[in-house]
């Protein structure tokens, strides 16, 4: 089994900046695709961002490209979500997720999920 733990929402103001951060616990000797969601209140859960095992490829949604930067540390076996010019539209729940598989764009294709971590865009 995997836990993985979100941190670092909050309240932010528009063109402001979060970094948040998934650590993992448990059976980390595995490799895991990571993937970032979220959840708007009324709205389904969404892809944000996914990286490989190895860090070395990365995948974004279109509306968050050029906004978001999605990285790892495996010696840590922490994930990080780095979102810069936060717009009120970002405000959702943020989920961490991880797979044994390639990593994607699909929630169904994610075994293990974090708690989630709220982040609110708001002046």
């Amino acid at each position: 089994q995997l836990q993985l733990v979100e941190s670092g929402g909050g309240l932010v103001q528009p063109g402001g900046s979060l970094r948040l951060s998934c650590a993992a616990s448990g059976r980390t000797s595995s490799s895991y695709a990571m993937g970032w969601f979220r959840q708007a209140p009324g709205k389904e859960r969404e892809f944000v961002a996914a990286i490989s095992w190895s860090g070395g490829s990365t995948y974004y949604a279109d509306y968050v490209r050029g906004r978001v930067t999605i990285s790892r540390d495996n010696a840590k076996n922490t994930v990080y979500l780095q979102m810069n010019s936060l717009k009120p539209e970002d405000t959702a729940v943020y989920y961490c997720a991880a797979t044994q598989g390639t990593y994607s764009d699909y929630d169904y294709e994610y075994e293990y999920w974090g708690q989630g971590t709220q982040v609110t865009v708001s002046s």
